[in-house]
């Protein structure tokens, strides 16, 4: 089944995307829900999903010191999926949560269909080094 577009257009990553990029986009996400305390990424693992916070809120924490605060339209992992390394912080759920994933897969497939959305993580990715 595939996302709702509209729902998509809420995360700013994807919120001034074109509609035909939006939907393809849309076509590969899923989504999934998880309960509070639930660990999302784990620093040092490698990255294989992006995920795309819909509702509720994460804590972030670099070598078990917290870090930041994340919540809905917020984007983790990307980092780790567009260079291919290993995860550089543990974010945790600290509210249920409902997240939009997409596979680093499903981002190199992205990279012709949806070139913009791809550059916005990139951004997205330039400021987390900027700010690091």
């Amino acid at each position: 089944m595939t996302l709702d577009p509209a729902r998509l257009r809420k995360i700013p990553v994807f919120a001034d995307l074109e509609e035909d990029e939006l939907r393809n986009i849309a076509a590969l996400v899923g989504e999934t829900s998880v309960p509070e305390g639930k660990e999302l990424v784990r620093q040092g693992d490698y990255s294989y999903d992006v995920l795309a916070i819909e509702e509720g809120t994460a804590s972030v924490e670099r070598h078990g010191a917290h870090i930041a605060d994340l919540g809905p339209g917020d984007v983790v992992g990307e980092m780790g999926v567009l260079e291919r390394s290993q995860r550089n912080a543990t974010v945790r759920a600290t509210s249920p949560m409902r997240l939009v994933t997409l596979t680093g897969w499903d981002v190199r497939r992205l990279r012709k269909t949806a070139p913009k959305a791809i550059g916005h993580l990139r951004g997205v990715v330039a400021e987390r080094r900027a700010s690091a």
